[in-house]
């Protein structure tokens, strides 16, 4: 069964699915759902994301300006706060925005319109909630989620062979070098 807790703080990890915003009184809140556990932070959604970008040696603006480079896009930016543990999330509306969401691109199972202006949102770990965003939005969003995680991993295997080329012209050029081959290292 889950649960719902109040906490003060929280850290991004690979087990959270969203970050709704949730007003109470005249304050914003997040509304956290994750794996196992629901909870309330008195944190904005946009500085819990801020939050998990410092915990992996990044600000938010350093990972937005990069999303934003990479994939050429200036409003509503997908960002990666960690790669290695796919942790990708995009934003509903301008991060500014008090109605602004963020969801885990990697825990999206499928999503359907509800009605014009709310999405329903299936996670892989069959949870369910309604998201206040057109269907057409939510999809775009996964698009852009879905290229900024392609191009990076492109880039990776990209500079992998390339180090991997670098390290074999290297390593044969010494070996050229050997004794065996009549030559010296002093050529």
């Amino acid at each position: 069964m889950v649960k719902t807790e109040i906490i003060e703080e929280y850290q991004i990890s690979r087990s959270t699915l969203a970050i709704l915003p949730m007003e109470y009184g005249s304050k914003l809140y997040s509304q956290i759902y994750d794996l196992d556990n629901d909870q309330f932070s008195p944190s904005k959604p946009l500085e819990l994301i801020k939050k998990g970008c410092r915990a992996f040696c990044s600000s938010y603006e350093g990972r937005r300006d990069g999303s934003r480079q990479l994939l050429g896009f200036t409003h509503k930016i997908p960002i990666t706060i960690d790669s290695t543990n796919m942790m990708y999330f995009f934003p509903t509306a301008s991060p500014l925005s008090k109605r602004c969401a963020w969801i885990s691109h990697a825990h999206v199972l499928h999503y359907e319109k509800v009605d014009s202006a709310n999405t329903l949102v299936y996670f892989r770990n069959k949870k369910t909630i309604i998201i206040p965003v057109s269907i057409y939005t939510f999809e775009n969003q996964m698009l852009r989620t879905a290229l900024l995680r392609t191009n990076l991993m492109q880039r990776k295997i990209g500079n992998n062979n390339r180090n991997s080329i670098t390290r074999y012209r290297h390593i044969s050029r010494a070996s050229e070098n050997s004794p065996e081959y009549g030559m010296n290292n002093e050529e």
